[in-house]
């Protein structure tokens, strides 16, 4: 039987504000079975590695029923484990086993698209009288046969596929694998609704909401403007659009408070987190979350795109959440499974060995949550795949502009005296680039100095932490590569310094107070930083 929620601790706060949650693409984590992809009971077997690390929770990318065309996020049965990740048997051990841990367990829910294998899809398409007809997005074509609209694909060009059997064009953002649900529909919503319950009556703690703003689109099927006057390097049909009409829509917002009721009447210690990306970005996060019926915390893509590191970019992110009445609770991310490692999209393709360490103390001084991407605690950087071991749809079909997401998939390193780096006993889905095995877990677990360490130190620092966890956030007027805030809660605060170039630097900023964490050449008593350095000083 799984631990039931209530077994967890009182707190005065929710547990989640400030959190740790260590992101998992199951996949790529442990492989169980000698199938060379990872799976359920791969991931019980290494959960205490990961309480080890004083991390708040987990979260699982997909792992339900799907034909895997884009690994997962194109769902055929949302309540079915899709048999290459085991059982509901294997997923109620790892629930049962992460919560005796101390862990909670958050699960993705996709909830803007199925599989086009979805039972649902299957009525949907068979006969516009069906009782799913309205179930996605359809539509006739224009009178001369061309798609309904300007609409356009994130992966390819036209967001619209003709089906044959119905007679008209499906919509969809991503895959034309992935048709659209229409979210609009009461009927969709209580579907999604009832799946939300099925696995919250399983032990979940709470959801990440795939793509959440891509959930609804403009019923009128209105054209999206194109964008003009800008300079931006295009690297897809889709970046040519402003896409006002195909997602973001106001009626999210009653579907979001709908949902978020449906989570919080099973406790209050139930969780919600969205993801969402786009140009209105952060317009979109403020509405989610404001308030108390609404989210609990979004995230974005203001660090997962970003191509460098400097301090305008780190304040001018937080700077949108200064905490005030009403203000939802942000939270953030360096890296995970859709973006490039961070280690190496910031400090180049051969990073200073600094760069890992550095961006850990980094995140984990942010006022908000902090999404941990596997590996990143160990510094992997992002792996190089040939083109004839590429797995991603979107890397395929726009190669080489775009390099895709599989390089941030690879298989965890566990061993580096095993085949394989210990991840499988057989060839691993995406190859394991040599230089993560170099950064194996068994390489670094017993070293103080590694990074794994680092990052050890840096959660439970933050773990124990009022300041980081859930403190204030005020910036320092520091001249660039120097970055420089303070944390405050009652009775504590915490200056946070980092010199993010490669030249040693003067801090005025470093006098008074005591050094509770440093990395690299740091010295109080010259003011000064040395290249890719940082330390907390607590002051009061």
């Amino acid at each position: 039987m799984n631990k039931p929620i209530s077994s967890f601790a009182p707190a005065a706060r929710p547990w989640w504000h400030g959190a740790v949650i260590y992101q998992i693409y199951p996949r790529s984590f442990s492989d169980s079975n000698g199938d060379g992809i990872g799976d359920l009971a791969g991931i019980t077997a290494r959960l205490e590695y990961i309480a080890s690390l004083d991390v708040d929770a987990i979260w699982l990318s997909p792992f339900f029923a799907s034909p895997m065309k884009d690994f997962g996020y194109d769902v055929s049965d949302y309540r079915a484990i899709d048999p290459m990740f085991g059982t509901m048997a294997d997923f109620d051990a790892l629930v049962a086993r992460a919560h005796a841990l101390g862990l909670r367990v958050i699960i993705d829910q996709v909830y803007a698209h199925t599989s086009d294998a979805h039972a649902w899809f299957q009525e949907s398409r068979s006969d516009r009288a069906s009782p799913k007809s309205d179930w996605y997005v359809w539509a006739d074509p224009k009178p001369d046969g061309t798609p309904p609209n300007n609409w356009l694909s994130v992966f390819y060009g036209s967001g619209w596929t003709w089906d044959g059997r119905r007679g008209q064009y499906y919509f969809h953002n991503f895959l034309p694998s992935q048709p659209n649900l229409n979210v609009h529909s009461p009927e969709v919503q209580k579907a999604l609704f009832d799946t939300a319950r099925f696995w919250l009556d399983r032990g979940v703690d709470g959801f990440r909401l795939d793509a959440i703003n891509f959930a609804m689109h403009d019923p009128a099927l209105t054209d999206n403007p194109p964008v003009l006057n800008d300079d931006a390097v295009r690297k897809r049909p889709f970046d040519y659009q402003h896409h006002l009409h195909n997602q973001s829509q106001p009626d999210l917002i009653p579907f979001i408070e709908g949902l978020s009721a449906l989570v919080q009447s099973f406790g209050s210690d139930r969780f919600t987190v969205a993801e969402v990306g786009g140009e209105n970005s952060i317009a979109e996060r403020q509405a989610y979350t404001a308030g108390d019926k609404r989210l609990n915390t979004s995230y974005g893509f203001d660090f997962l795109y970003a191509d460098h590191l400097d301090p305008a970019l780190i304040l001018n992110a937080l700077a949108h959440w200064p905490g005030k009445a009403g203000e939802g609770w942000p939270s953030w991310a360096f890296s995970n499974h859709d973006a490039p490692r961070v280690v190496s999209r910031w400090g180049g393709a051969h990073p200073d060995p600094a760069w890992a360490p550095l961006l850990l103390a980094l995140l984990m001084g942010l006022r908000g949550n902090v999404f941990l991407y596997q590996g990143e605690e160990l510094g992997l950087p992002q792996a190089e795949i040939p083109f004839n071991r590429l797995r991603d749809p979107e890397a395929i079909a726009n190669w080489p502009l775009t390099l895709g997401r599989d390089g941030a998939r690879t298989p965890m390193p566990w061993s580096s005296d095993k085949a394989f780096a210990g991840f499988s006993t057989v060839e691993p889905w995406l190859p394991i680039p040599a230089d993560h095995v170099a950064r194996a877990v068994s390489l670094q677990d017993g070293d103080g100095q590694s990074v794994l360490a680092t990052a050890r130190i840096l959660i439970a620092l933050r773990r124990s932490s009022e300041a980081l966890k859930e403190g204030g956030f005020s910036p320092l007027a520091l001249a660039s590569p120097l970055l420089g805030f303070d944390r405050s809660a009652p009775g504590q605060k915490l200056r946070c310094l980092f010199n993010l170039g490669r030249d040693t630097m003067a801090c005025e900023e470093l006098g008074g107070g005591q050094i509770v964490f440093s990395f690299g050449a740091v010295s109080q008593a010259d003011k000064k930083m040395g290249p890719l350095s940082a330390c907390y000083i607590e002051r009061g």
